[in-house]
């Protein structure tokens, strides 16, 4: 018996419904002013996308055709780095402008320090309707933080097929272990769990609520915790439809986790590299191996490499939809991701202390309003850089704590040549005190300094540092810092000075 009410509509009421659910009705009654001249800006973020595997950025492998085609109507940036090398770190610099030592979301899943409650894109852009989605816990763990400022704030689960979500209904004081707990009485894993009788009925339920969509999945439906399940499809649908709704002015932050583990691309580009020629240059490891085989980490990054094709596809179709609707007409419209994803040296994914390019280095595109004639830029920058350079764009002003630059070639003034752009990682850090154990990069030009501190579980001492010529060696497999002791020093001062006036603010007597 069909009732009439496809997925789709339903995804569409629920878009309108959200207004009503998570919009105080003050708000919704201020919205009405926010009917003016100025152009929205909506940005999407695909989670672990790195440009080194982008065919636009001069990857070998076909991965993203349609966003080679929407380049030649872009601002393009070539050599655009993340502010962190995992989603807390990365996704905080890109949302209040600064540097992980100064936001101090150091930790899985930390939030700002406190001072930065009120210090976000979403403050800053105060006139605005402004409204905001992931798919990921750890964004939304900002965007809690950040939420007197959010318009908009779409509940998580809203675009998932089945989730767990009553754990954070019902134990919202103690979600941790509760979710521990319900995972391993319920949940198998590896064919066990504490309960098999409630764990056969759950996964009854489960198996027919996600069953019809999973048909297109070969690999098993995207999915948070094994268990949160949703398709990129439905997200980008759900976006389009409520695009056209949204007052205007508006500012729009949507995360989305493709192309971040699991890779699970649909049938459509499933084993679409399987049998190619690419040979991924092999490369030495370090003291940070994890000692993955390489024919692991090839195996993973054709999957990798299948799902960005997916996005590539979803994009492509989110942007026709946009500009068929008009909305592109008035707004800036921004491509980017929070990380990279690592797939050599023996290191998977971006767990990882390293900093080299493939996990830090991120595409940027902007698309302007109206602009029909693309743009390269192979000028360093920066992920604090797009925060001030959206305020400037739509004539907000720039606050006094943004770290970052207005992007060329936006700038009213003349850049330096030879900006620092720094990477940070300490992730085992403590958020209030000094960085005693981190990675810094440090480019500047085409020279880029690695700085390793407090690594000795590592077998790598209390300092150690790589130098790479990033134009002559992008690849980074020879490290200069006995060639090139001069740079290396001059860097390395950089740095630690760097740190020094970032750790002072954290020294107790």
């Amino acid at each position: 018996m069909s009732y009439g009410l496809s997925r789709r509509d339903f995804l569409k009421l629920a878009g309108l419904a959200s207004l009503g659910m998570v919009v105080p009705p003050s708000v919704q009654l201020a919205s009405n002013r926010l009917q003016g001249t100025q152009k929205n800006v909506l940005i999407i973020v695909f989670d672990a996308l790195t440009a080194y595997n982008i065919s636009l950025y001069g990857y070998e492998r076909e991965t993203m055709p349609n966003l080679a085609r929407l380049a030649k109507r872009a601002t393009v940036y070539h050599n655009h780095f993340a502010g962190g090398n995992y989603t807390t770190p990365g996704t905080a610099s890109l949302l209040t402008g600064t540097l992980p030592w100064t936001h101090r979301a150091l930790g899985f899943n930390d939030p700002a320090i406190e001072s930065f409650s009120r210090k976000s894109i979403f403050h800053a852009f105060d006139d605005y309707y402004r409204v905001a989605y992931s798919h990921n816990t750890l964004v939304n763990t900002l965007f809690d933080q950040f939420f007197n400022d959010i318009t908009e704030y779409v509940p998580q689960d809203q675009l998932f097929i089945f989730n767990d979500s009553f754990i954070r209904k019902y134990f919202p004081n103690d979600e941790d272990i509760a979710t521990v707990s319900w995972a391993r009485a319920i949940k198998r894993s590896e064919g066990f769990s504490y309960s098999l009788f409630l764990s056969q009925l759950y996964e009854k339920y489960r198996n027919g609520k996600v069953g019809e969509a999973a048909r297109n999945y070969p690999y098993g439906l995207p999915n948070i915790n094994n268990d949160n399940y949703f398709t990129l499809e439905d997200g980008i649908s759900w976006l389009a439809d409520r695009m056209s709704g949204l007052p205007k002015p508006f500012m729009g932050y949507f995360h989305f986790l493709p192309p971040h583990f699991p890779y699970k691309p649909r049938k459509d580009f499933a084993g679409a590299f399987s049998n190619d020629s690419f040979e991924p240059i092999i490369k030495p490891e370090d003291f940070f191996t994890e000692g993955r085989s390489n024919e692991f980490l090839h195996k993973w990054r054709n999957v990798y490499d299948e799902f960005i094709l997916h996005v590539d596809s979803e994009f492509a179709r989110l942007f026709d939809a946009l500009e068929k609707s008009g909305i592109l007409d008035d707004t800036w419209l921004v491509f980017t991701s929070d990380h990279g994803e690592l797939f050599e040296r023996g290191i998977w994914a971006h767990s990882t202390p390293t900093l080299y390019q493939p996990v830090i280095r991120v595409p940027l595109l902007v698309f302007e309003p109206g602009f029909q004639s693309g743009r390269d830029v192979y000028e360093n920058t920066s992920a604090i850089d797009l925060m001030p350079t959206l305020l400037h764009l739509t004539d907000h002003p720039i606050p006094d704590w943004a770290e970052g630059r207005i992007l060329p070639p936006f700038a009213t003034e003349i850049l330096q040549t030879g900006q620092p752009v720094y990477t940070v990682n300490a992730r085992r850090n403590k958020p209030t005190a000094p960085l005693t154990e981190a990675t810094v990069m440090l480019v500047q030009d085409n020279y880029k300094l690695i700085y390793y501190l407090g690594y000795n579980d590592y077998g790598a001492g209390d300092e150690y540092y790589q130098l790479f010529d990033i134009r002559s060696d992008p690849e980074e497999l020879t490290n200069l810092t006995q060639t090139k002791k001069d740079t290396t020093s001059h860097l390395l001062s950089i740095i630690k000075k760097k740190l020094d006036e970032k750790n002072e603010p954290f020294i107790t007597n």
